[in-house]
């Protein structure tokens, strides 16, 4: 009789400890919570950002994109409805950690596989250069991706400069925006603040730079009136 109140009273201590350690570190990690959260917004210490001279490093031609994009890409597609039964050679994109889609009004969100694989990279690329130069992380955005013939009709109809053979048409070519970025909001309720859009550029610039410099992966056309950049997976 004896040891199991013995027994009994070892657990209840045990229990007592346990429980007081617990509330002991619980309060211990609130008051940190609450000291880290009265430091404020989440600054950027901004180190080695530099645009790259985008009309002379991005100057890569429709001619060799295209020959590129017919050759390793899907058919161009006449609707949607069409595009529907390219699914086995075609990857959706969906919103990531490092990239959304845009609300896209003149193209669907698939691309081939390799060009979905290089996307992934950029905004891995991305993320990483941000946290490397010391500035906040924020999201690119995917503009433009696969278009189908009535989509390029409908978009010649607005802008004179759409090509009707567009390396858009093939599924290897995504467009990424130089002045829109999704800000990513905050850590555990702590803001971060804001890194101006010309940082923001520079990086993207210079990360795109990186990969095209490689010769193997991709093209990039710098592209003025559409506030963007134009990329172009070259391998399967």
């Amino acid at each position: 009789m004896m040891k199991t109140r013995d027994i009994a009273r070892s657990v209840l201590a045990a229990v007592g400890i346990g429980l007081a350690l617990y509330v002991f570190f619980s309060a211990r990690s609130c008051v940190r919570e609450r000291q880290w959260l009265a430091l404020g917004p989440i600054e950027n210490h901004p180190v080695r950002i530099y645009d790259v001279k985008f009309a002379q490093e991005f100057n890569d031609i429709n001619d060799a994109q295209l020959e590129v994009a017919m050759a390793i890409g899907v058919r161009p597609v006449a609707n949607r409805k069409e595009a529907e039964g390219l699914k086995s050679s075609l990857v959706e994109l969906t919103d990531t950690d490092t990239y959304v889609i845009d609300s896209l009004t003149h193209s669907i969100p698939y691309l081939i596989p390799s060009a979905k694989e290089l996307l992934d990279d950029i905004g891995q690329a991305f993320q990483d250069s941000l946290a490397s130069k010391g500035l906040n992380p924020y999201k690119l955005v995917v503009t433009s991706v696969l278009r189908t013939k009535e989509d390029v009709a409908a978009l010649s109809k607005n802008n004179l400069n759409a090509a009707e053979n567009s390396t858009h048409c093939y599924g290897t070519t995504f467009d990424l925006g130089y002045w829109r970025y999704v800000k990513i909001p905050d850590l555990r309720g702590r803001p971060y603040e804001d890194v101006p859009q010309e940082y923001l550029r520079a990086v993207l610039s210079q990360v795109l730079k990186d990969i095209h410099d490689q010769g193997d992966r991709c093209f990039v056309k710098y592209e003025r009136q559409q506030n963007c950049f134009h990329i172009t997976v070259k391998r399967r």
